[in-house]
């Protein structure tokens, strides 16, 4: 009987931990014990990996006569999920020199069934991660898991749809009966990083086109605006006139990630298990109903989950009903749109989030959507009204930098020819080109920001040079709309934005008086 050692790590948050497998084989009557702070489901890998030994052809630990311990390292940190199945069977094998092999530098996850087949397991892509940090040379999970995990450049990336191909692959000690039975192993070596892959458009891309939305020329130009900039904004107006459609077209306006963006975005969705594709190459579209919860939508639960704000992240929050939120949810994204990630305390701990999205609401004008609109009559009571406005606070509007109306549509407008002077395809390279501009001008000023809405009050004041003739402008007009500090920072950035759509260097009169028209007006004072 022996003691082995074998590597293995599970996904915590946003990150990944490393963890030691040793598992100790001594005479006795039978026993099978998992020590190292592990939660019901790692505790029941005990009877997945003895079946799934026992399928794959060697003998089941359930029928020997020996004491089985298996230690999970750190002791410390609480283990959860199934992630662990592969390492213990193996660990199990070596202890018991059913095989031999050299197992330093090599990291394996993965969930065994009773047959020895493997699942797939949630976070691959932050564990490949932490296993290339720490200096691993190989690792060994699910075929599942392959594709997302062979994204991670300068570590092998195995996968393996089964226990005995593991073996196979690693396993140094002749086992004739099983060599002709079972094929060699998947391999995934030194694979390129995934950007430099043919990319192809996305879903979003290709069913909404702002050319196909007819009229709403200033809902257009305010989207152009937000997505040059990295704005929120807020669209009002009646129901049925393109509030969806127009959110929907927005993100084919965005850029494409960056490899470095691609790895942040994937690791999330794996993590919380939603991912479908190896990599995320578009910004993520979030849309979440407006029943949605308050932990749904920050993040938190049993275990600390990330909520639509995170899954957001680098990418696009549209809230559609915006006032229909709880008050609750409304008010909890003070902290993300302002820092730009969430913090989430719980009984059991900590855990900060990034949350770095542009912000789409949408609402109507009152609960039945007629107030105020032509040829409609309006069935609110005054207090339903005044409810419904106050849903929204002062420090929630003062975070969105557009406010723009999106009127009804005249009829006739309706059965035109596409719009191809604002469709997505002329919008977008002045989109590029603006975002291009702010890029490079943070960089020269060695700030670690892309667009103009993450300038800091500070650095704002610092950088960003206004002329006395439109600091007047700006002045006058600030004390005659009372505007707070942060509106008066978030003017100037957003007219900084509009001045880079047209290329220009400094900001004019005209680009502040434009971003002042985006200031709330009919929800002034909500």
């Amino acid at each position: 009987m022996a003691v082995s050692k074998i590597y293995s790590a599970q996904a915590t948050f946003l990150s990944a931990q490393i963890i030691d497998i040793e598992v100790d084989l001594s005479r006795g009557l039978h026993s099978f014990s998992i020590v190292g702070l592990a939660n019901k489901s790692v505790d029941e890998s005990k009877d997945r990996v003895s079946a799934a030994i026992k399928n794959s052809g060697w003998k089941s630990p359930k029928n020997k006569n020996q004491k089985v311990v298996v230690s999970l390292a750190p002791a410390d940190i609480k283990k959860e999920g199934p992630v662990f199945d592969l390492a213990i069977a193996l660990g199990y094998l070596l202890a018991s020199e059913d095989i031999e092999a050299d197992v330093e530098k090599k990291l394996f996850i993965g969930e065994l069934s009773l047959d020895g087949n493997l699942r797939g397991v949630k976070g691959a892509l932050p564990i490949t991660q932490k296993a290339k940090q720490e200096g691993f040379r190989e690792i060994f999970l699910p075929q599942e898991n392959a594709e997302e995990a062979s994204s991670i450049s300068g570590i092998t990336v195995c996968g393996a749809e089964t226990l005995m191909e593991v073996i196979q692959h690693i396993n140094t000690k002749k086992q004739k009966e099983f060599a002709e039975e079972n094929k060699p192993i998947i391999e995934h070596l030194e694979i390129a990083p995934y950007k430099t892959k043919k990319k192809v458009k996305s879903k979003r891309e290709v069913e909404m086109d702002f050319a196909d939305i007819k009229g709403q020329e200033s809902a257009k130009r305010g989207l152009e605006i937000a997505a040059a900039g990295g704005h929120n904004i807020a669209m009002f107006g009646p129901p049925g006139t393109g509030k969806t459609m127009l959110a929907k077209a927005f993100s084919g306006l965005l850029p494409p990630l960056s490899f470095d963006e691609m790895l942040e975005v994937t690791s999330i969705y794996s993590i919380g298990g939603i991912l479908s594709d190896s990599l995320i190459e578009n910004p993520p579209f979030r849309s979440p109903h407006h029943t949605a919860s308050y932990v749904s939508l920050v993040g938190g639960g049993a275990n600390l989950k990330p909520g639509e704000v995170t899954l957001a992240h680098k990418g696009v929050l549209f809230l559609d009903e915006f006032p229909e939120f709880d008050k609750r949810v409304l008010e909890s994204l003070r902290q993300p749109l302002e820092e730009r990630e969430v913090t989430i305390s719980r009984a059991r701990g900590s855990v900060k989030y990034p949350a770095h999205f542009i912000l789409i609401a949408a609402m109507n004008p009152c609960p039945c959507g007629n107030y105020g609109v032509k040829g409609k009559e309006c069935i609110c009571s005054a207090l339903n009204i005044d409810r419904y406005k106050r849903k929204l606070s002062g420090p929630i509007i003062d975070r969105i930098d557009l406010w723009v109306e999106v009127s009804k549509v005249e009829h006739e407008k309706l059965t035109d020819g596409r719009d191809l002077h604002e469709g997505t395809e002329k919008m977008k390279p002045r989109v590029e080109k603006a975002r291009k501009i702010a890029e490079n001008r943070y960089k020269k000023l060695k700030l670690k920001i892309k667009t103009n809405a993450e300038l800091s009050s500070k650095n704002l004041i610092k950088h960003i040079v206004l002329s006395d003739k439109v600091k007047e402008v700006l002045n006058i007009s600030a004390k005659q709309l009372d505007l707070s500090a942060r509106s008066y920072h978030r003017i100037i950035k957003l007219a900084r934005t509009i001045a880079d759509l047209e290329g220009a260097s400094d900001i004019s009169e005209n680009h502040i008086l434009e971003a002042l028209q985006y200031r709330p007006k009919k929800y002034q004072g909500m």
